[in-house]
């Protein structure tokens, strides 16, 4: 475990400004989505709001050790049994897919990382229930992100919604710390034990982010791309992220529209 950025309550504001930005490019994603439009649509429609807000993407030219390539986009569009990390395709989006959209920003110096799941055209049941409940996992972490509560209580409180619904919690991936760059210390596992782990105290902010597979299963596979993170069992997956500040007031959502 690296250094813990704490943050003023001015620093939060600001990250609040960079939060917005996020909610915008998520907004238009989904209001540009639909059957015969590309991911790649999206990823032009998000240069848009982040060109007219004078924000930058740290998702854009991102090279992490396990990236052959840097990530070419400015959002990561994952498609079915995509989970995450999709880079945006020219392949057109089909009536009944279930598409995730991640998207950040970087605005004077803070940053802020979101995402959502969405059906285009008519939604399967079982997409509406898998995305409701990656939705309702995120709630729940976010309602444990409280001053005093420890990193396991928000671990536990979304790997109960996901296992007591029989999904499975995408295997080594969670939430994070998030402040001048996309990814800080602490991790933010998506399963855990209550009462174990860091502090949550008034100035840590934290990017949760469930990853919900449908098959049941923990494992994935990754694309030939290198970045893409697939289900094993050809199973949809669905994904949900707010950038959470921990207050004294309770937790607050950043990147809430």
């Amino acid at each position: 475990m690296g250094m813990v950025h704490i943050k003023t309550n001015t620093q939060i504001d600001a990250m609040r400004e960079a939060g917005r930005v996020v909610a915008q490019i998520l907004t238009r994603a989904r209001e540009v989505a639909a059957v015969g439009v590309t991911p790649r649509q999206l990823d032009e429609a998000a240069r848009e709001v982040l060109s007219k807000a004078g924000a930058a993407s740290p998702f854009l030219n991102y090279k992490p050790h396990f990236a052959p390539t840097p990530f070419p986009a400015v959002i990561c569009v994952s498609v079915n049994d995509a989970v995450v990390h999709g880079i945006p395709s020219a392949e057109p989006l089909r009536d009944g897919d279930l598409v995730s959209v991640d998207a950040g920003a970087l605005l004077d110096g803070w940053a802020g990382d979101s995402a959502i799941s969405f059906t285009v055209g008519e939604a399967r049941p079982e997409d509406t229930r898998l995305i409701a409940t990656a939705n309702e996992a995120l709630a729940a972490g976010i309602t444990a992100a409280v001053a005093g509560n420890r990193i396991g209580d928000i671990a536990h409180a979304i790997g109960t919604v996901c296992r007591d619904a029989g999904y499975g919690i995408l295997e080594g991936y969670g939430g994070h710390g998030i402040g001048r760059s996309m990814h800080e210390d602490p991790s933010v596992p998506n399963e855990g034990r209550p009462g174990r782990g860091m502090v949550l105290r008034h100035g840590m902010v934290l990017a949760i982010e469930p990853m919900l597979l449908a098959g049941g299963l923990d494992e994935f596979r990754h694309d030939r791309d290198g970045w893409t993170l697939r289900t094993t069992d050809g199973s949809r997956a669905a994904h949900a992220e707010h950038t959470v500040a921990i207050t004294n007031d309770g937790p607050r959502v950043l990147t809430a529209l």
